[in-house]
């Protein structure tokens, strides 16, 4: 087993726990890059606690992603392309209906790893009519350390192709008006996706997500909360001391 097999397989563990309520029975999905155009995708139907290394299925990134500026493709298209990127062709077994949007996160190099997940108090959020305020917003300087000064949110659209394709547009816009790549990104009444370098990463930025969101919560219960100023929430950001924790930081 590769190095990068078992790190997924321990990461989706983690976010998988039941302790933690990031997901249940066949909730989420998990990925990791194998190479410039292949990574490991969680099969369909799976569990993420009890995930097993030959519980995920390689795919190509570049077969996966044909299909994303294909304007006539319909339900049975995309079945017959996640089949057809299987590395594996006697593979019987289906990949995660989002397998389309974590091969579009791979075509950046920076993304080792991906984990989506619905975490309780960031769906409370994410359900509620203040989703928009509530992702973008930033409340205290290590939310903004583990999870960057901002997030790309993506209002409900369907999940698979059509989800895929909104969010490649909204990561694009992101990037060319940020100048970094985000490290998470909301949406709307679905869920979390944490993206990282590293398997811990992406857990750190789960849980980080979780913790602000009880807090937010907990503050919309008070009068609502107080958001961090952009100015300071950009200081933050480029403090050199705090750049260094987000190094240093697993």
């Amino acid at each position: 087993m590769t190095d990068a097999l078992q790190a997924l397989v321990e990461m989706s563990h983690y976010l998988g726990d039941p302790k933690r309520t990031y997901a249940i029975l066949g909730e989420g999905n998990t990925s990791a890059r194998i190479d410039r155009d292949s990574f490991y995708i969680k099969a369909s139907g799976t569990t993420l606690a009890t995930m097993k290394p030959t519980d995920f299925l390689a795919v190509s990134i570049s077969k996966v992603t044909a299909i994303l500026d294909d304007p006539s493709a319909g339900d049975a298209d995309v079945d017959r392309v996640l089949r057809e990127s299987l590395l594996d062709s006697s593979e019987k077994r289906k990949p995660s209906v989002e397998t389309m949007l974590h091969a579009l996160l791979y075509q950046y190099d920076e993304i080792n790893f991906v984990g989506h997940t619905h975490p309780e108090a960031t769906n409370a959020l994410l359900c509620s009519k203040k989703a928009h305020e509530a992702a973008m917003g930033r409340v205290c300087p290590d939310h903004i350390v583990v999870m960057g000064h901002k997030s790309v949110f993506v209002p409900y659209v369907d999940p698979g192709l059509v989800l895929a394709r909104e969010v490649r547009q909204r990561f694009r816009d992101y990037v060319e008006q940020e100048g970094v790549l985000p490290k998470a990104m909301m949406l709307e009444n679905h869920g979390l996706f944490a993206l990282g370098a590293t398997a811990a990463k992406v857990t750190n930025i789960t849980d980080m997500a979780e913790k602000v969101s009880r807090i937010i919560v907990g503050a919309y219960s008070l009068g609502g909360p107080r958001f961090m100023p952009d100015e300071d929430v950009r200081r933050i950001d480029t403090r050199p001391d705090e750049l260094y924790r987000q190094k240093v930081i697993k």
